[in-house]
């Protein structure tokens, strides 16, 4: 059973799996020791079964993607659970017809040696399993159709803009979108000679037969082809944003397992970057391309861009015109991790911009004994608008809760916005202080004002006490009675922040409290589709009149439902509204502050 035309496509899956193996065997001894700890320990722990449990959804069924549009999901799912059935069904319809064994490739040119091959026995449910072949390899198909129309028409397939392609990617895909047709072509024309095959197949053969073209020359012509380009593809997969076929279920496994990104990149980054299926989602989603239309920055082109190292520079470029609204992220139907990535390479662009001396000013800032009582932290944006730290006050006050207000007097940055634009040094050193601070003053409780500030000192400092959001702490004291307001007629729309939704998952606290003083109104993008609101510390590409247009957009979602009141849950996000003066804008903390009842 053997015939030479099989050789590219087998030549092609000695290289895919030769170089693949390579590859991750590379990346996973570059991991981290921390990220190998991780693993050794978690390797055989219960978490593979939501592993193997989310690698079958996501990599098979592509749920993500489903949930976003349906057609784009059937899309996903037809080509990759339709050819994965294919070569299932294959295996059992070579396994049944071949009980003694056979070469790895008859499943897949079956068709071709059924009628030749005398190791091939007939068994009772050919027809049937043939037939079945058939259903299949037409559900593969309707699904390229919607791959090709997504190519020249992606509006109903719920995208506006598609991402662009290298040569070799778009060799890749060409090859790939060969091979469905060419096996029909291939299996219709032996069955225009021979009779076999399924319904489909069969119809093929007729049509074929009926146009004069039933030949032998064509028939092998037909199978040639087919096998160029499987070998194609297979060979050029680990080489193209194709290789997510496979890398997507290694890193599934590992991030069920515990495994995060680092501040520097390692293997487990690539892993991150070749899991990519440059599928584009995150392009429309981004609101550097929404509301400035530059699509040539968002994450997948990131990605693209440090694979592509010739491309170094281009990459910093792009890493650089950002928001760091993580809604790419959220997006994401692989779940990378864009913020971090993005973070890497900015962090290889920059050099440090402060010498050692430029930090003993720390020296003179010493904790306060705070035995007993909660830390507040304002954070530097809430300087800036300081109703949110007089609110704040008024409501530690009212709760009869003692408080000390570390960052009052001598205020020390948290350090997420050097590491946001790469400076991981000098944000530790900072870090490093505010950790120690909090350590010795014995405070029992950390509250902060800002999202920025929180969502570093709940992901980077790893404090041995808890840390709130003055959203989820204002809510706490709600609940408990220790805090009691009056409730009001006032119709608000609340602003969900980009680090406090996204970042954090913080949704519901900040309604909760809203809905105790006020009228909550609903708004079209809202929870982890909220706006940016285009006054971030991440982008520092863009101009004045850019964010400003980022801004509008958002203020134009929270304006729609006519609320008399803005609320939002970050000090920058407040300024940046307030400027437009359309209505009045407050920080959910001074709503509180004036909804008290007093005693």
């Amino acid at each position: 059973m053997f015939d030479i035309f099989v050789l590219p496509f087998c030549a092609g899956v000695v290289a895919l799996l030769a170089v693949s193996l390579m590859k991750y065997i590379r990346w996973i001894n570059s991991f981290s020791k921390r990220q190998q700890i991780t693993i050794r320990r978690n390797i055989l722990s219960i978490k593979i079964l939501p592993a193997i449990w989310e690698m079958f959804r996501e990599c098979l069924l592509h749920w993500r993607i489903t949930q976003r549009n349906l057609l784009l999901g059937y899309m996903h799912r037809s080509l990759a659970f339709g050819w994965f059935l294919l070569i299932v069904v294959g295996f059992v319809q070579a396994l049944m017809a071949c009980p003694g064994g056979h070469p790895f490739y008859a499943a897949i040119f079956f068709n071709y040696f059924e009628p030749r091959s005398e190791r091939i026995v007939e068994f009772a449910h050919s027809q049937q399993i043939a037939t079945l072949m058939d259903v299949l390899l037409l559900y593969v198909l309707s699904g390229l159709f919607l791959a090709m129309l997504k190519k020249v028409w992606s509006k109903p397939l719920g995208m506006k803009r598609t991402t662009k392609h290298n040569l070799t990617d778009r060799i890749a895909k060409f090859s790939l979108w060969c091979i469905f047709p060419l096996r029909l072509l291939a299996e219709g024309a032996t069955s225009s000679i021979y009779g076999n095959g399924g319904f489909l197949v069969r119809w093929v053969g007729t049509v074929i037969a009926a146009i004069g073209l039933d030949s032998a020359e064509i028939e092998y012509l037909l199978w040639v082809l087919y096998s160029l380009a499987l070998g194609t593809f297979f060979t050029l997969m680990p080489f193209t944003r194709y290789m997510h076929i496979f890398t997507e279920v290694f890193l599934i496994y590992f991030r069920k397992n515990g495994v995060i990104e680092g501040n520097k990149p390692s293997g487990y980054t690539k892993f991150e970057l070749s899991a990519c299926s440059r599928c584009g989602i995150c392009i429309d989603h981004c609101p550097v391309n929404r509301e400035l239309g530059i699509s040539n920055t968002q994450g997948v082109y990131l990605l693209q861009t440090i694979r592509n190292k010739d491309l170094w520079h281009r990459a910093e470029q792009i890493a650089a015109n950002c928001m760091v609204c993580d809604r790419c992220q959220v997006e994401c139907p692989v779940g990378i991790d864009l913020a971090t990535i993005r973070r890497q390479v900015r962090s290889e662009a920059h050099t440090a911009i402060d010498k050692p001396v430029g930090y003993n000013y720390l020296e003179r800032v010493h904790p306060f004994n705070a035995i007993g009582r909660i830390a507040y932290f304002g954070g530097c944006m809430s300087h800036l608008t300081p109703g949110i730290t007089s609110a704040m006050e008024q409501i530690f006050k009212a709760a009869g809760q003692p408080y000390w207000y570390m960052d009052k007097e001598q205020s020390i940055c948290c350090g997420r916005p050097l590491l946001q634009q790469g400076l991981v040094k000098q944000a530790e050193v900072l870090r490093r202080k505010n950790r120690d601070m909090i350590t010795r003053s014995g405070a029992t409780m950390l509250v902060t004002s800002c999202p920025i500030c929180y969502q570093s000192f709940v992901k980077e400092y790893q404090l041995s006490i808890k840390v709130m959001h003055h959203t989820e702490y204002i809510d706490m004291l709600l609940r408990s009675g220790k805090l009691k307001v009056k409730a009001g007629s006032e119709r608000i729309a609340y602003h969900d922040p980009c680090e406090l939704g996204r970042g954090c998952g913080i949704y519901q606290a900040p309604r909760d409290v809203l809905g105790s003083v006020g009228t909550l109104l609903k708004t079209k993008e809202e929870r982890a589709n909220s706006l940016c609101c285009g006054y971030n510390l991440g982008n520092i590409s863009i101009s004045t009149d850019q964010q400003q247009l980022v801004r509008d957009a958002a203020l134009g979602n929270l304006l729609a439902p006519n609320p008399d009141t803005i609320a939002t849950a970050c000090p920058m996000c407040k300024r940046s509204f307030a400027r437009a003066n359309a209505i009045p804008v407050k920080d959910i903390a001074e709503i509180v502050a004036d909804s008290l009842v007093q005693d």
